[in-house]
Protein backbone atom coordinates (compact mmCIF):
# COMPACT_ATOMS: atom_id res chain seq x y z
CA UNK A 1 0.00 0.00 0.00
CA UNK A 2 0.87 3.14 -1.00
CA UNK A 3 -0.15 6.18 1.17
CA UNK A 4 1.89 9.24 0.55
CA UNK A 5 4.35 9.34 -2.29
CA UNK A 6 4.12 7.14 -5.20
CA UNK A 7 7.08 7.59 -7.83
CA UNK A 8 6.23 7.44 -11.80
CA UNK A 9 8.17 4.44 -12.38
CA UNK A 10 6.38 2.58 -9.57
CA UNK A 11 3.01 3.85 -11.10
CA UNK A 12 4.09 1.76 -14.27
CA UNK A 13 3.85 -1.32 -12.57
CA UNK A 14 1.11 -0.89 -9.76
CA UNK A 15 -2.56 -1.57 -10.17
CA UNK A 16 -4.50 1.52 -9.46
CA UNK A 17 -7.03 3.96 -9.73
CA UNK A 18 -5.40 6.54 -11.41
CA UNK A 19 -7.47 9.93 -10.86
CA UNK A 20 -5.81 13.83 -12.33
CA UNK A 21 -7.06 16.39 -10.57
CA UNK A 22 -5.86 19.37 -12.96
CA UNK A 23 -7.74 22.79 -11.93
CA UNK A 24 -7.31 26.43 -12.31
CA UNK A 25 -8.97 28.65 -9.85
CA UNK A 26 -9.30 31.39 -11.96
CA UNK A 27 -11.43 28.90 -14.89
CA UNK A 28 -13.44 26.94 -13.21
CA UNK A 29 -13.48 24.89 -17.21
CA UNK A 30 -9.37 24.42 -17.71
CA UNK A 31 -9.34 21.62 -15.69
CA UNK A 32 -11.26 19.09 -17.65
CA UNK A 33 -10.05 20.62 -20.38
CA UNK A 34 -6.61 20.14 -19.86
CA UNK A 35 -7.53 16.42 -18.89
CA UNK A 36 -9.12 15.83 -21.94
CA UNK A 37 -6.45 17.19 -24.32
CA UNK A 38 -3.90 14.52 -22.71
CA UNK A 39 -3.87 12.40 -19.45
CA UNK A 40 -2.32 9.70 -18.34
CA UNK A 41 -3.87 6.37 -19.94
CA UNK A 42 -6.83 5.05 -18.23
CA UNK A 43 -7.03 7.90 -15.84
CA UNK A 44 -10.42 9.63 -14.47
CA UNK A 45 -10.76 13.04 -13.90
CA UNK A 46 -11.94 14.44 -10.19
CA UNK A 47 -13.06 18.39 -10.95
CA UNK A 48 -12.02 20.47 -8.02
CA UNK A 49 -15.31 22.71 -8.09
CA UNK A 50 -17.92 20.28 -8.55
CA UNK A 51 -16.51 16.12 -7.68
CA UNK A 52 -14.02 17.59 -4.43
CA UNK A 53 -16.38 20.78 -3.33
CA UNK A 54 -19.71 21.35 -3.12
CA UNK A 55 -22.10 24.53 -3.66
CA UNK A 56 -24.73 22.99 -1.93
CA UNK A 57 -26.04 24.09 1.31
CA UNK A 58 -27.73 21.38 2.15
CA UNK A 59 -24.01 19.25 1.62
CA UNK A 60 -21.38 21.84 2.95
CA UNK A 61 -20.11 20.91 6.02
CA UNK A 62 -17.72 24.19 6.17
CA UNK A 63 -18.16 27.81 4.60
CA UNK A 64 -15.60 29.48 2.50
CA UNK A 65 -14.82 29.24 -1.66
CA UNK A 66 -14.82 25.54 -1.60
CA UNK A 67 -16.56 23.62 0.91
CA UNK A 68 -16.45 20.09 1.73
CA UNK A 69 -19.41 18.17 0.63
CA UNK A 70 -20.44 15.83 3.23
CA UNK A 71 -18.60 12.00 3.75
CA UNK A 72 -21.50 10.11 2.52
CA UNK A 73 -22.23 12.08 -0.85
CA UNK A 74 -18.17 12.34 -1.45
CA UNK A 75 -18.66 8.23 -0.84
CA UNK A 76 -20.83 7.66 -3.57
CA UNK A 77 -18.90 9.67 -5.89
CA UNK A 78 -15.88 7.31 -4.84
CA UNK A 79 -18.20 4.71 -5.80
CA UNK A 80 -19.10 5.92 -8.81
CA UNK A 81 -15.08 6.12 -9.74
CA UNK A 82 -14.75 2.20 -8.93
CA UNK A 83 -13.33 3.09 -5.63
CA UNK A 84 -13.61 -0.02 -3.17
CA UNK A 85 -12.61 -0.52 0.38
CA UNK A 86 -8.37 -2.33 -0.87
CA UNK A 87 -8.49 -0.16 -3.85
CA UNK A 88 -4.73 2.07 -4.46
CA UNK A 89 -5.70 5.18 -5.38
CA UNK A 90 -3.18 7.51 -7.20
CA UNK A 91 -3.62 11.16 -7.99
CA UNK A 92 -2.03 13.93 -9.67
CA UNK A 93 -2.51 16.69 -11.28
CA UNK A 94 -0.22 19.28 -13.90
CA UNK A 95 0.23 22.46 -11.35
CA UNK A 96 3.02 21.05 -8.88
CA UNK A 97 0.92 18.84 -7.05
CA UNK A 98 -1.54 21.64 -5.90
CA UNK A 99 -4.60 20.38 -6.30
CA UNK A 100 -4.60 16.73 -6.18
CA UNK A 101 -3.62 16.70 -3.14
CA UNK A 102 -7.13 17.47 -1.66
CA UNK A 103 -8.50 14.56 -3.41
CA UNK A 104 -5.63 12.44 -1.39
CA UNK A 105 -6.93 14.79 1.75
CA UNK A 106 -10.15 13.80 1.33
CA UNK A 107 -9.73 10.14 0.99
CA UNK A 108 -7.68 9.77 4.27
CA UNK A 109 -10.70 11.55 5.78
CA UNK A 110 -12.93 9.03 4.49
CA UNK A 111 -10.87 6.48 6.05
CA UNK A 112 -8.81 5.05 2.68
CA UNK A 113 -5.48 4.71 3.52
CA UNK A 114 -4.44 3.04 0.03
CA UNK A 115 -4.20 6.89 -1.69
CA UNK A 116 -0.93 8.60 -2.79
CA UNK A 117 0.48 11.53 -4.86
CA UNK A 118 1.84 11.07 -8.07
CA UNK A 119 5.43 12.41 -6.94
CA UNK A 120 6.06 15.02 -9.83
CA UNK A 121 2.77 14.86 -11.49
CA UNK A 122 1.68 14.78 -15.01
CA UNK A 123 5.16 16.56 -16.44
CA UNK A 124 7.44 13.65 -14.08
CA UNK A 125 4.70 11.12 -16.01
CA UNK A 126 5.93 12.44 -19.99
CA UNK A 127 9.36 12.52 -18.67
CA UNK A 128 9.46 8.67 -18.00
CA UNK A 129 7.55 8.10 -21.31
CA UNK A 130 4.57 7.16 -19.73
CA UNK A 131 1.74 6.23 -21.77
CA UNK A 132 -1.06 9.23 -22.31
CA UNK A 133 -4.70 9.34 -23.96
CA UNK A 134 -6.56 12.37 -24.93
CA UNK A 135 -10.54 12.87 -24.47
CA UNK A 136 -12.76 11.88 -22.27
CA UNK A 137 -12.58 9.23 -19.17
CA UNK A 138 -13.43 5.68 -20.33
CA UNK A 139 -16.13 4.05 -18.49
CA UNK A 140 -15.31 2.36 -15.12
CA UNK A 141 -17.39 -0.35 -13.40
CA UNK A 142 -18.82 1.01 -10.10
CA UNK A 143 -18.46 -0.10 -6.64
CA UNK A 144 -19.55 0.91 -3.32
CA UNK A 145 -17.36 2.92 -1.36
CA UNK A 146 -18.12 2.23 2.66
CA UNK A 147 -16.97 4.57 5.10
CA UNK A 148 -14.34 4.45 7.92
CA UNK A 149 -13.76 6.79 10.22
CA UNK A 150 -11.36 9.48 9.67
CA UNK A 151 -7.87 9.32 9.56
CA UNK A 152 -7.18 12.75 9.34
CA UNK A 153 -7.80 15.82 11.15
CA UNK A 154 -10.48 18.70 10.09
CA UNK A 155 -10.80 21.78 12.54
CA UNK A 156 -13.94 23.77 11.74
CA UNK A 157 -14.06 27.82 12.59
CA UNK A 158 -15.17 27.69 15.84
CA UNK A 159 -12.32 25.46 16.71
CA UNK A 160 -9.51 27.31 15.07
CA UNK A 161 -10.82 30.89 16.76
CA UNK A 162 -11.06 29.28 20.74
CA UNK A 163 -7.54 28.29 20.09
CA UNK A 164 -6.41 31.15 18.76
CA UNK A 165 -3.35 32.57 20.37
CA UNK A 166 -2.51 29.77 22.50
CA UNK A 167 0.39 27.04 22.54
CA UNK A 168 -1.83 24.42 21.53
CA UNK A 169 -2.48 25.59 18.20
CA UNK A 170 0.02 26.23 15.64
CA UNK A 171 -1.62 28.23 12.45
CA UNK A 172 0.43 27.46 9.23
CA UNK A 173 -0.49 29.69 6.13
CA UNK A 174 0.31 28.09 2.96
CA UNK A 175 -0.75 31.39 0.66
CA UNK A 176 2.07 33.26 -1.02
CA UNK A 177 3.49 35.39 1.38
CA UNK A 178 2.22 38.58 -0.69
CA UNK A 179 -1.10 37.25 0.06
CA UNK A 180 -0.20 36.58 3.55
CA UNK A 181 0.82 39.97 4.39
CA UNK A 182 -1.91 41.70 3.09
CA UNK A 183 0.04 42.76 -0.14
CA UNK A 184 -2.55 41.21 -2.44
CA UNK A 185 -5.66 39.65 -2.43
CA UNK A 186 -7.31 38.12 -6.00
CA UNK A 187 -9.56 36.13 -4.44
CA UNK A 188 -11.30 37.19 -1.05
CA UNK A 189 -12.69 40.89 0.15
CA UNK A 190 -10.02 41.22 2.82
CA UNK A 191 -6.35 40.46 2.29
CA UNK A 192 -4.19 39.87 5.31
CA UNK A 193 -3.71 36.76 7.44
CA UNK A 194 -5.04 34.64 10.70
CA UNK A 195 -3.34 36.60 13.30
CA UNK A 196 -0.62 35.17 14.90
CA UNK A 197 -0.35 32.52 11.77
CA UNK A 198 3.34 31.55 10.37
CA UNK A 199 3.80 31.29 6.46
CA UNK A 200 4.76 28.36 4.66
CA UNK A 201 3.64 28.78 0.74
CA UNK A 202 2.98 25.39 -0.09
CA UNK A 203 5.65 25.54 -2.94
CA UNK A 204 8.13 25.26 -0.48
CA UNK A 205 8.09 21.80 -0.65
CA UNK A 206 9.41 20.81 -4.12
CA UNK A 207 12.46 20.97 -6.13
CA UNK A 208 13.40 22.83 -9.41
CA UNK A 209 12.68 19.73 -10.79
CA UNK A 210 9.03 19.36 -9.22
CA UNK A 211 9.10 16.74 -6.97
CA UNK A 212 8.99 16.62 -3.30
CA UNK A 213 11.73 17.43 -1.39
CA UNK A 214 13.57 14.56 0.86
CA UNK A 215 11.95 13.79 4.19
CA UNK A 216 15.55 15.08 5.58
CA UNK A 217 15.00 18.42 4.02
CA UNK A 218 11.03 18.81 4.43
CA UNK A 219 12.08 17.77 8.78
CA UNK A 220 14.94 20.43 8.49
CA UNK A 221 12.10 22.84 6.87
CA UNK A 222 9.64 22.71 9.00
CA UNK A 223 11.57 22.51 12.30
CA UNK A 224 13.11 25.88 11.28
CA UNK A 225 9.58 27.28 10.75
CA UNK A 226 7.89 25.81 13.91
CA UNK A 227 10.96 27.19 16.43
CA UNK A 228 10.24 24.53 19.09
CA UNK A 229 6.38 24.43 18.68
CA UNK A 230 4.82 20.75 18.95
CA UNK A 231 4.41 19.36 15.24
CA UNK A 232 0.99 18.11 16.61
CA UNK A 233 0.21 21.28 17.37
CA UNK A 234 -0.49 22.90 13.70
CA UNK A 235 -3.49 23.48 11.74
CA UNK A 236 -2.88 24.09 7.77
CA UNK A 237 -5.01 26.68 5.96
CA UNK A 238 -4.74 28.79 2.73
CA UNK A 239 -7.53 30.35 0.62
CA UNK A 240 -10.04 27.45 0.56
CA UNK A 241 -8.64 24.65 1.48
CA UNK A 242 -6.91 23.47 -0.97
CA UNK A 243 -3.17 24.44 -1.33
CA UNK A 244 -2.38 23.99 2.58
CA UNK A 245 -2.30 20.24 1.74
CA UNK A 246 0.97 20.28 0.11
CA UNK A 247 1.88 21.21 3.86
CA UNK A 248 0.01 18.60 5.08
CA UNK A 249 1.73 16.33 3.29
CA UNK A 250 5.14 17.18 3.09
CA UNK A 251 4.84 16.89 7.35
CA UNK A 252 3.93 13.52 6.84
CA UNK A 253 6.30 12.67 4.49
CA UNK A 254 8.93 14.53 6.81
CA UNK A 255 7.74 11.88 9.74
CA UNK A 256 6.09 14.69 11.80
CA UNK A 257 2.71 12.99 11.54
CA UNK A 258 -0.49 13.66 10.96
CA UNK A 259 -1.48 16.92 11.23
CA UNK A 260 -4.74 18.94 11.11
CA UNK A 261 -6.53 21.14 7.87
CA UNK A 262 -8.78 24.27 8.36
CA UNK A 263 -10.98 23.35 5.43
CA UNK A 264 -12.70 26.62 5.53
CA UNK A 265 -9.71 28.80 5.55
CA UNK A 266 -8.75 32.31 5.14
CA UNK A 267 -12.00 32.99 2.43
CA UNK A 268 -14.05 31.56 5.44
CA UNK A 269 -12.50 33.35 8.06
CA UNK A 270 -12.04 36.55 6.56
CA UNK A 271 -15.85 36.32 5.88
CA UNK A 272 -16.84 35.93 9.19
CA UNK A 273 -18.16 38.62 11.64
CA UNK A 274 -16.07 39.73 14.36
CA UNK A 275 -12.56 37.44 13.58
CA UNK A 276 -9.44 39.44 13.78
CA UNK A 277 -7.74 39.78 10.66
CA UNK A 278 -4.15 41.03 10.41
CA UNK A 279 -1.84 42.46 7.80
CA UNK A 280 2.22 42.53 7.75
Amino acid sequence: MFNTLMSVQTLKTTPAVVIDCSADLAKPEAGRAQFEEQHIAGALFADINTDLSTHDPALAINGGRHPLPSREHFARWLGACGVGPHTQVVVYDRQGMNYCGRLWWMLKWCGHDAVAVLDGGLQAWLAADGEVASGPALPVTPTTFVLRDPLVVLKHTADVATHLGRPAQTIVDARATARYKGETEPFDPVAGHIPGALNRPFNSNFTAQGLMKSPADLRAEFDSLLQGRDASSVVHHCGSGISAIPNVLAMQVAGLGTTALYAGSWSEWCNTPGLPCAQG
